[in-house]
């Protein structure tokens, strides 16, 4: 990229100001950024002062660097680095940019930087005889399927021939350049075919109607009192051809490819088992129709407390003396839900005590150490960790039994748990801020 600098001192105006009108609408633009962001508006700025004056001069820089709170070396910096500012004077009139790009020379750009050379003058950045027109060659302006084009000022011109391009510089030699229309110089849209459409002819004849979601089905009505479960079936499921048949299960909506024998009846099966729970609780038994090779605390609990139930005899241990009968008398043990928070990972795992033992004292806050969180914290210290002083003196067999317990590997030495507990220990955050750079978690 061919570094850019600001023009000759001998060119360089003395002073900049913007008119009145432009200066009220810097003023507006300046006052749409937030407080102590209004630097933000450097680039508007810049360019509302190249379109006031065609150039942007060494006193613009240091008048907009003035307006913003800005160091002019700031300003310079946006200036120089974005080539759609000039930095020395173009024409009054003109000052036309031809892309030379590969799409635009491959259909012809050369020709009309050839024309440039000719009309304007051999070199670019140099004004022509009388100062009203200049030209230089940019990259891509952005319609490469319309090249070749040129761009003068903020309009585009584009499907260029060397004769149409003659035109046009001609035109705005003689100040008629708002004679020439921006955009396609031949019969087409924007980046349209041209002479108009050639796909999608036909006019669309297609329709659509808007999708109504079907009514949502009735409720099935409340099963009556049902007889015993032999009698259910026959009293509430009428037959045909031999076959029961679902009332339900024939109102409601199938899902498309659904077979028969799976449309069962919500209502029917609620039904059966309601009739089902009843007639056991008739017969004084437990309740296994649903499940026949159930098997749960009642077979269960003789084997706790050594083998057998508290406070119910077995047989092989008679109440008060009475003789064995052979028949094991148990009584259920429904064991109360435990609380996450409270268990032990290793009681889980068969152990009786925490793998550790817990030093005196207030709890450090583990946390603090990158990788560990409440639900982790939590675990920890039912494993009787406490303190970073214990972390950071963990050995690799302590480590292996923590990763055990807490079932994962590697995550002590992954987030380097030793370092931070010692530093930790050693100091606090003050000392976790001065060895890592950055405040704990």
């Amino acid at each position: 990229m061919v570094a850019r600098r600001l023009a000759d001192e001998s060119v360089q105006p003395a002073s900049f100001a913007f008119t009145a009108e432009n200066a009220k609408w810097a003023e507006w633009k300046i006052g749409l950024y937030p407080a102590g962001r209004q630097q933000s508006a450097v680039i508007p700025l810049l360019m509302r002062a190249q379109d006031q004056d065609g150039w942007v001069s060494r006193a613009t820089i240091e008048t907009i660097a003035d307006m913003l709170g800005m160091a002019y070396i700031r300003v310079l910096e946006v200036a120089t680095f974005y080539t759609q500012f000039q930095l020395q004077p173009v024409g009054s009139r003109a000052h036309i940019q031809v892309c030379g790009t590969t799409p635009c020379m491959l259909r012809g750009a050369e020709k009309l930087l050839d024309i440039c050379k000719s009309k304007i003058h051999h070199d670019p950045h140099h004004l022509n005889a009388d100062g009203t027109m200049s030209w230089e060659e940019v990259e891509c302006a952005g319609a490469c399927v319309n090249a070749p084009m040129v761009t003068i000022y903020h309009d585009t011109y584009e499907d260029l021939t060397p004769e149409r391009f003659e035109e046009i510089v001609d035109a705005f030699a003689a100040g008629n350049g708002a004679s020439i229309k921006p955009g396609p110089q031949i019969e087409r849209l924007y980046s349209s075919a041209e002479g108009g459409r050639t796909t999608l002819l036909e006019k669309p004849s297609a329709t659509r109607t808007k999708f109504v979601p079907p009514p949502a089905p009735e409720a099935p009505a409340a099963p009556a009192a049902q007889a015993p479960a032999a009698a259910a079936p026959a009293a509430t499921t009428p037959t045909t051809a031999g076959k029961p048949k679902d009332v339900a299960a024939e109102n409601a909506p199938a899902l498309k490819g659904t077979p028969a024998s799976a449309k069962v009846s919500e209502a029917k099966a609620e039904g059966e088992r309601k009739a089902t729970n009843a007639s056991a609780k008739a017969n004084g038994k437990p309740n296994k129709a649903m499940r026949e090779d159930a098997t749960g605390a009642e077979s269960d609990a003789a084997k706790v407390d050594g083998g057998k139930a508290p406070g119910k005899p077995t047989a092989t241990e008679p109440a008060d003396g009475a003789a064995g009968t052979g028949t094991k008398k148990v009584r259920t043990i429904i064991a109360p839900k435990a609380n996450p928070k409270e268990v032990n990972p290793a009681a889980e795992k068969g152990g009786s005590a925490p793998l550790f033992a817990a030093p005196s004292g207030a709890p450090d806050d583990l946390k603090l150490i990158s990788g560990v969180g409440p639900v982790l914290e939590g675990r920890l210290n039912a494993l009787g960790i406490t303190k970073w002083s214990q972390v950071a003196a963990f050995t690799p067999d302590d480590i292996a039994k923590v990763e055990d317990s807490l079932s994962f590997r590697g995550r002590v030495s992954r987030d380097n748990w030793l370092a931070q507990a010692e530093a930790l220990a050693r100091g606090g955050e003050a000392e976790y801020i001065r060895v890592f750079g950055k405040k704990p978690r």
